[in-house]
């Protein structure tokens, strides 16, 4: 009986009642429709700020690649490297590649180009291997991303702490051979290793250096493909040095 009276005496507190879980709902539905709209405007904001896709139509030139290259290890350093959308990315170059630069760089597992400089699938042409030193096969790497992709940019990239080069300087310093095919690199780096002798400071950051700018030069004077690309202003050839605790690659002149 009382609970009939209060339902008699009070029938806009029952509608009221019924009201106020819709009220709520909306508001709820209106926030949840809001957090949706800010998560999507993220994604139009982060969409605007994605890296270009390479595309056969965006060729650079020798000196805008190197701003480009420049510019992804400003970001890899300051810790604001960009996302990247793999899925996209994989299905836009299925049919070619584009990389506006190529990298001769050590196989030292704690460099990865494609990170240092920030780029994506499809950036940059990469050949790796202990002491980033050019031979016949990797020439041949370089001339094919030159020819065949129009690649206007070649980077010798080099490290300091190169294990490569530790080996070659005690493998001379000691006068013995280093196990299995390791003599080989030690060969390869030896020149540079004597060379940086004659230099004042540190062997080993010497031997470094040497090693990139002796490589440098190979690269630009290998013909005839490599050497004419250069003289015609079609293609740069530069050196780096990667530093392993900032992850800053600072150009040699």
């Amino acid at each position: 009986m009382r609970r009939h009276m209060h339902a008699d005496r009070s029938p806009n507190m029952s509608c009221s009642l019924m009201i106020r879980p819709s009220r709520r709902s909306l508001l709820l539905s209106l926030f949840a429709f809001s957090a949706v709209g800010m998560r999507l405007g993220d994604n139009i904001v982060n969409a605007k700020e994605a890296k270009q896709l390479p595309k056969p139509d965006n060729l650079l030139s020798p000196d805008a690649a190197l701003r480009r290259l420049i510019e992804g290890n400003d970001r890899f350093v300051q810790g604001a490297s960009r996302g990247d959308d793999f899925k996209r990315e994989r299905q836009v170059l299925v049919d070619g590649q584009n990389p506006y630069a190529a990298v001769l760089s050590c196989a030292d597992s704690r460099i990865a180009p494609e990170l240092a400089f920030d780029s994506g699938l499809g950036d940059l042409f990469v050949c790796r291997l202990a002491g980033n030193f050019a031979n016949d096969v990797t020439i041949a790497s370089m001339e094919y991303a030159v020819v065949v992709l129009n690649t206007p940019l070649i980077l010798v990239l080099g490290h300091d702490h190169c294990g490569a080069i530790d080996a070659t300087i005690k493998s001379l310093n000691d006068d013995k051979p280093a196990p299995g095919h390791i003599p080989s690199l030690v060969t390869a780096l030896a020149p540079a290793v004597r060379k940086s002798r004659q230099q004042s400071g540190d062997a080993f950051a010497n031997a470094t250096r040497q090693n990139v700018i002796d490589n440098v030069e190979k690269l630009k004077s290998a013909g005839p493909v490599l050497n004419a690309a250069v003289e015609q202003n079609r293609l740069k050839v530069v050196g780096g040095l990667y530093r392993l605790d900032t992850g800053r690659v600072d150009l040699l002149n």
